[in-house]
């Protein structure tokens, strides 16, 4: 089934911040520059185009000089029940690192688990799960 996919428009850090989720999350990560894409907009090392692909799916660039970059309002990225309750929590821990907990992950009075969290990079991600039966 075809999804849409995250692409993010980094201020010049999407080599560090998609090596970050693939330390995060795992996967194989795939990185090209400008220069290999014959683009001339930017500094030659910038990305021009990265993947990870695995669990998570992420992808993003280096903005251009007056391209506008990551701004999350009213948005968030939703892991629930994507992975084991550990999994989970150990995605959630890694990306508050450096980041923002905005709700910490834990039992919630409906009877779910999740907690949001800002990482470093600006991403906005809501992580929960049902409990076990």
């Amino acid at each position: 089934m075809t999804s849409p996919q995250i692409y993010v428009s980094f201020p010049g850090t999407a080599r560090e911040a998609l090596g970050f989720y693939a330390d995060v999350f795992g996967g194989e990560l795939s990185l090209f520059t400008y220069e290999e894409f014959s683009r001339s907009d930017g500094p030659p090392d910038a990305i021009a185009h990265g993947v990870l692909d695995g669990v998570v799916a992420l992808a993003g660039s280096d903005a251009a000089a007056g391209q506008t970059t990551v701004r999350f309002e009213g948005l968030m990225l939703s892991l629930l029940g994507t992975a084991e309750p550990a999994v989970l929590h150990e995605w959630f821990d890694k990306l508050a690192d450096g980041g923002r907990v905005i709700d910490p992950l834990a039992p919630k009075p409906w009877g779910a688990s999740d907690g949001q969290v800002m990482d470093r990079h600006g991403l906005h991600w809501l992580i929960g799960y049902e409990p076990a039966p």
